[in-house]
């Protein structure tokens, strides 16, 4: 009998967890994400470039030749946000408008050097070339034309291979396989490394050359900063101290997006993450609530719903009257409102589901 009734209340259990989401409004999630993306829209430059006023010039006074600070990248996470809440650069919308004018700013060919690298035009190193190499192989087949097509996809396989060629500079094995600050970086980070993950990812899946091993030798780096003693991943490898909320979730995401879905690392991580409250004046709070949201949705079940609604919950709390979000924080503050509002719709965006690399 006893094992009956622990049956039954497994089936209804599981009967009864999709309900879960409903406790996430998601008028009010559409709605935060619309003004999000109006507030977005209002920033863009005449130049194309979606960024703060921080250290901007005004249009008139603005050299065509150079990109502002980070300008690349702010605005290839912009475009992601459009992207991840259902907007194309063909649609006729200011949006659709608003992406298309960004996506000619970033492949202007000024930007990429002969070795296919973007991190030096808004000295936003090797963080700004994987988001910028993510967004480009995410956008790939939805230009406006076959001629945009084409730019987007030589522009990404040349970045892509930027991104191979500094994968496997030589480093001490612990360093192995991942990525840091420049392309020719003797040593390695989370941080870094999981963005030239994604992007290597979704370059494979949208059919560029990406061989195998390189996917492989990445894995392998991430799951060195996996400590055991936590449950959770390091900033870098080896680093006990160094296992945050964000650094937890940005590990688990990279291993799900390669197919580890399943991975120890992956479990024990979510479990890790289940159990912490996301908290707004944490240390890298926009980036670490990307990584959770998306990861804790690719882990489905009570991982899906809890992040699902804790996220959904913070979020909409912290928006401004205007539709942005801000930092609170150090570099986080520094970063500015177009990187906090892009990462908060791409948290928020696990309710859509537009974008590929988001999808198990």
């Amino acid at each position: 009998m006893k094992k009956v009734i622990a049956h039954l209340f497994v089936l209804l259990t599981l009967a009864a967890a999709p309900l879960r989401a409903e406790f996430v409004d998601l008028d009010l999630v559409k709605e935060a994400c619309e003004n999000a993306t109006d507030y977005l829209v209002s920033l863009q430059w005449d130049s194309g470039c979606i960024q703060d006023a921080m250290g901007r010039l005004p249009d008139s006074r603005y050299d065509y030749g150079s990109a502002p600070r980070n300008g690349l990248a702010m605005t290839s996470l912009a475009i992601m946000a459009f992207a991840a809440t259902g907007h194309l650069p063909g649609d006729p919308t200011e949006e659709g408008e608003a992406m298309k004018k960004a996506l000619e700013f970033v492949l202007l060919d000024r930007f990429q050097d002969d070795l296919g690298y973007f991190g030096n035009a808004d000295k936003s190193r090797m963080y700004g070339h994987g988001i910028i190499t993510l967004m480009l192989a995410e956008l790939l087949g939805m230009g406006v034309d076959d001629t945009m097509d084409r730019r987007i996809r030589d522009k990404c396989q040349a970045a892509i291979d930027l991104i191979l060629r500094a994968q496997v500079v030589n480093k001490r094995e612990k360093d192995m396989g991942g990525w840091r600050y420049a392309p020719n970086s003797t040593d390695s980070d989370l941080s870094v490394t999981v963005w030239q993950v994604m992007a290597l990812r979704a370059a494979k899946n949208a059919g560029l050359k990406v061989p195998r091993e390189s996917i492989d030798d990445a894995i392998a780096y991430v799951r060195r900063c996996f400590i055991d003693k936590h449950g959770a991943f390091s900033y870098e490898a080896d680093r006990e101290n160094r296992v945050l909320f964000s650094t937890a979730a940005a590990g688990m995401l990279s291993m799900q997006v390669c197919g580890r879905y399943d991975a120890a690392e992956v479990r024990r991580t979510a479990d890790f993450l289940l159990k912490r409250e996301a908290k707004p004046d944490s240390q890298w709070f926009f980036y670490g609530m990307y990584y959770y949201a998306q990861g804790m949705a690719q882990r489905g079940g009570d991982h899906e719903y809890v992040a699902k609604e804790q996220s959904a919950e913070l979020l909409l709390a912290l928006q401004n009257a205007n539709g942005s979000w801000h930092g609170r924080h150090g570099q986080e503050r520094e970063a500015g409102k177009v990187y906090a509002t892009t990462m908060a719709v791409l948290s928020l965006s696990v309710h859509f589901n537009y974008l590929p690399i988001y999808r198990r």
